[in-house]
Order: structure tokens, then C-alpha cells, then sequence
């Protein structure tokens, strides 16, 4: 009696114990895998290439209203004049590193005259552009943090003296201000140096003897940006946020697919954006790697991006044959491609409207005037294109066998709702509004054939309120969509005006954002905390390669 009591109790507690690890289970989905994801993520992550790289002149910053943003550098002193001499008559004095670069920042200084009987203060000022040096701080109200700037201030206690910075910074030039220091002694700086860091240490292929050397050199700052922000993840920018964002992934990895081709690198971020994914199984749009990896926790649910993630798995496998970590992170795609179906209506439309009243981030493109309907339908139905693609080739269809069908009602809504076929334009939003990024996606998706996206890419340039792109990263797409309009010409010459004029007025590096007609425009308020070495306006280096024949002739 005694023993059949013990068995029932042990039945009893080992069916609460299945219960409560059921229940466990069901609060997030991927709890048995996410160890391991997170450990691939850490083999997978690359080695840093360090360069100690010096200062190559002393320069001036004028003021000129021709240049980027108002500003430009003259001079070419050189920085053996500043180490020669007392540093008390060169305050504010400009160190040009001639490139820019990602690391480390380290000074020494020593003692010329007198015995060191007080500190000496220093104000470092790092900038990717020349403007970055001459426009006051103080002034910044913007949302982003003040310390994203980079001016850093220290004070030496001892000298003679090797200081190391803490912060890792981002720059190409560097202004030096002393703050204070005593009467009673004299002292010059005797060296400066940066450790560069980059997990990339290869050259890649030349480009075609005889290509239009403006293209030459788009590609050649395509690929500095690039390299910049290859460091143990891909990051968005290295002066500013420094985290993995899936569309900054998305977009570096096809570049990287077709130059540096480091495929570890893209197999860690698939790895901890999987590991790091929420509870509900669906995607953070951006993650952290310290001081332990962890994901931006509290940000809305950035749908397009989400669906992006699935097709940045298949091009992996695409790129590097790596079977095994696309059979891995399966569960994560399928999950994704399960989020249209929460706001998708009867007629086969993605409801966006619902979307953003339930604070999903809906992003596209960072026009604010751009109504984003026809765009987040167009991405939908190439994410779920793309997922079935990679089913198909991991034999797995069946898992998501219902994608065919539902791709082709949605298209057909897209075409019944969106294409006004007297303008040959797909229209987006209750005020049928035109734009580059509609036209864009309805083409990459298929929605629109060839020709009728040669002939809405066309007429676009005739219509007054047309909305343009924002920023690179929407022109990536309109590029794209270009070329697979048949209108390789057009892209060619797109990237030669978009991303040549960023050549044109100095850029080593291209930027987050750059209007033409707008050299201070800023997301965020103020245009010194812009990244002008930022992830997704390196693509340049993609098209040129993958498409010889269009760029490279």
C-alpha cells in the first residue's frame, strides 16, 4: 500500500514537472535551442586585424561654403612640427590622419622645460568630416545621447606620459585643445598613434581594367566603408550605435558576398540575432555584443527588417554552401514568415495601418513623408518568396507549403489594389501617393513585370510631388529594382549621381544619410551626430561586382 502510494505521488509530481516544463516551453519558443545558437555565435566570431596607424599632416579647417556642409581641410604641414615644439602655442591644433579609421586612440607626452608640478587637460575632438571639428556641441538637443559625440576630455596627472583612450573612436581628422595646465613647466606631445581594428585583412579582387574611374572610386570607398564596419559583428556604423541591426546585416553581407567574402562574420550575427531573438520567437531588430550579447530590449517590432533576416539565411547559403547553419536556424526563418499573417486582411493586403496602431515599426525608408502600404507589400511577398525558396532548397516545403498560394494572392491584391493602370504607377496609401520606394519593392517582388517597371521608373521623373528616397539604404532598392527593370544604364548612372556626389565633396567613407540638395540634413537634429561611415551605404561594392557588365564597361 505504502509503495503504490509512493508511485502515484512520483506520478503526480512527474506529470507537474512535464507540466511546468510545458509551460516554460510555450513562455519561449526557441528556450532549448537558444544555448546553442549563442555558442555558434562565439565560435563563429572572427579574429581583429590591428594596424598602428600615425597622423599624417597638420591641417586647417576654413570655412567654405562650396564644400560638404560648409567646411573643408587646407594644408599639409608636417606632424614633426607639432612634436618639435611647445605645445602651449599650438592649442587647437589639427592632426589629419588622411583615411578614416576605427580604433584606438593613444598620445605621449613629455616633459621640454621646468619640473611637471600640476596636471595638464585635454580636449580631444574626433571627426569624420571636417565640420564634426568646428561646430559647437554645447548646442545639441536631439533624442540620441550627447556622448555619441566624440569629444573626449582628459587630464594627466604625471608626466612624462602614455595615454590610451578607453573609447574606441571613429575619425579621420582630429582637433586638440589644452584646457589647462602650469606656468611653471613646458611640455610637447612627442607621438600620437591609432590601433585600427577590423576583422578584414584581405584585398579583394581588381576591378576591370578600363572601368570609368569614378566607379573605380565608389567602389573604393564602398569597400573602406565596408571594412570599417566588419568588426566582430557587422556594425551599422562604428562612430555611432555600434550594435547589428538585421537590415545593416542584410546589406553589408551581400557586399561582403561579393569582395571580402567573410562568411564567418555573417554566420555569427544570423547566430545572435536567432539566440537573442524574443520569447514569442520573432526578431530584435538590433542586438548588442557587451559587455554580453543582449538585444535592444523595449524597441518596437521592426517588421520589415524581421523578414529581411530570412532572406539574408538563404543568400548565406547562397554564398558560403553552408547547409548545416541554414538547417540550424530554419526554426527562426519559418517563425518569421508567420508575422504577415497577423495583419494580413481578406482581401490578401497587408494591413499597415492595424500594424502601426499595434507599435509595429513599419520602416522602409527614413522619408517621413513616405506612405509605406505599397512598400511593406511588396517586401512581404519577396521575404515569403525568398523563405520558400531556401524550403525548397533545405527539403523542406512542406513545412511551409501554404506560401505559394498565399504569395500569389497577395500579389494579385497588390496589382487590384495598388497599379493604376492609366499612370502605369503603383500608388500607395488612401492618397494614392507616387514614390521611388513603392515603384521599388512592387519590382523586386515581382508584383510588376520588366516592363512596367522600366515604365514606372520612367515617368517618376515628370512627376512634381514624387517621393524620393531618404537615405542610401532605400536607394540600394531603387537600384536594384532597376536593374532587374532592364535599366542597367539608369542604375549606372544613379550610383555615379547618388553616391559619386558623396565622393565628389570629400567623402572617405560613405554616409548614413546624404540628400543632394540638403548637406545638413539629419535624422536626429544635428548633423554632427550623423555616422558618415554607416553599413547600409555601402552596396555600391555589390552592384559594381556582381554585375560587371553594367558597372565595370
Amino acid at each position: 500500500m505504502i509503495n503504490l502510494k509512493k508511485q502515484l505521488l512520483l506520478l503526480i509530481l512527474l506529470g507537474m514537472g512535464q507540466f511546468l516544463a510545458g509551460q516554460e516551453l510555450a513562455k519561449d519558443v526557441f528556450m532549448l535551442q537558444r544555448k546553442d545558437w549563442l555558442k555558434n555565435a562565439e565560435a563563429s566570431k572572427p579574429k581583429l586585424f590591428e594596424q598602428v596607424k600615425k597622423p599624417v599632416s597638420i591641417v586647417k579647417i576654413v570655412k567654405d561654403e562650396r564644400s560638404f556642409q560648409g567646411w573643408r581641410s587646407e594644408g599639409n604641414q608636417p606632424v614633426s612640427e607639432l612634436y618639435s615644439s611647445s605645445f602651449k602655442k599650438q592649442s587647437g591644433i589639427v592632426v589629419d590622419f588622411k583615411t578614416h579609421l576605427t580604433g584606438y586612440f593613444t598620445i605621449t607626452i613629455k616633459a621640454i622645460h621646468g619640473t611637471p608640478d600640476a596636471p595638464l587637460r585635454f580636449r580631444f575632438t574626433f571627426g569624420e568630416v571636417p565640420s564634426e571639428l568646428v561646430t559647437p556641441f554645447e548646442q545639441y538637443k536631439g533624442g540620441l545621447s550627447r556622448a555619441w559625440l566624440q569629444d573626449e576630455i582628459i587630464t594627466v596627472m604625471d608626466v612624462p606620459a602614455r595615454v590610451t583612450l578607453p573609447r574606441r573612436v571613429a575619425f579621420r581628422y582630429l582637433k586638440i585643445d589644452l584646457l589647462g595646465s602650469s606656468a611653471f613647466f613646458d611640455f610637447a606631445i612627442a607621438d600620437m598613434e591609432l590601433k585600427s581594428t577590423t576583422s578584414v585583412n584581405i584585398q579583394p579582387v581588381s576591378l576591370a581594367a578600363g572601368t570609368n574611374s569614378m566607379i573605380a572610386q565608389i567602389d573604393s570607398v564602398g569597400l573602406a566603408t565596408l571594412k570599417e564596419c566588419m568588426q566582430t559583428v557587422y556594425e551599422d556604423g562604428p562612430k555611432r550605435d555600434r550594435r547589428l541591426w538585421i537590415g545593416d546585416l542584410y546589406l553589408e553581407a551581400l557586399a561582403n558576398n561579393q569582395s571580402f567574402k567573410k562568411h564567418d562574420l555573417t554566420k555569427r550575427c544570423l547566430y545572435l540575432l536567432a539566440g537573442l531573438s524574443r520569447n514569442d520567437g520573432y526578431l530584435y531588430p538590433s542586438v548588442f555584443e557587451n559587455p554580453e550579447p543582449h538585444p535592444q530590449a523595449g524597441i518596437s517590432f521592426l517588421f520589415d527588417y524581421a523578414l529581411l533576416y530570412n532572406v539574408a539565411v538563404k543568400d548565406y547559403l547562397d554564398a558560403s554552401g553552408d547547409r548545416g547553419t541554414a538547417l540550424d536556424l530554419w526554426p527562426v526563418v519559418k517563425k518569421q514568415a508567420e508575422s504577415p499573417l497577423i495583419h494580413l486582411r481578406r482581401d490578401g493586403m497587408f494591413d499597415d495601418r492595424q500594424a502601426m496602431k499595434d507599435n509595429w515599426w513599419l520602416f522602409v525608408d527614413w522619408n517621413k513623408a513616405l506612405d509605406r502600404q505599397a512598400s511593406i507589400q511588396g517586401i512581404v511577398i519577396y521575404s515569403l518568396a525568398q523563405t520558400y525558396e531556401l524550403a525548397r532548397r533545405l527539403g523542406k516545403e512542406r513545412e511551409v507549403s501554404h506560401l505559394p498560394a498565399l504569395i500569389a494572392r497577395m500579389t494579385a491584391a497588390a496589382r487590384k489594389n495598388l497599379f493604376n493602370k492609366q499612370r502605369g504607377l503603383f500608388e500607395s496609401g488612401p492618397k494614392k501617393q507616387i514614390s521611388y520606394a513603392s515603384q521599388a519593392w512592387m519590382v523586386i517582388s515581382g508584383v510588376a513585370s520588366k516592363k512596367e517597371g522600366q515604365s514606372a521608373f520612367e515617368a517618376l521623373a515628370a512627376i512634381k510631388d514624387v517621393v524620393k528616397p531618404g537615405a542610401a539604404y532605400l536607394y540600394h532598392y531603387v537600384v536594384e529594382a532597376m536593374i532587374k527593370s532592364g535599366m542597367g544604364r539608369e542604375a549606372k548612372d544613379l550610383i555615379l549621381d547618388y553616391w559619386g556626389g558623396m565622393v565628389k565633396k570629400g567623402a572617405d567613407t560613405f554616409w548614413e544619410v546624404y540628400d543632394p540638395s540638403d548637406d545638413y540634413l539629419s535624422p536626429y537634429g544635428f548633423f554632427p551626430i550623423n555616422s558618415y561611415c554607416h553599413a547600409w551605404s555601402c552596396t555600391p561594392v555589390y552592384f559594381i561586382r556582381k554585375y560587371p557588365e553594367i558597372f565595370q564597361k
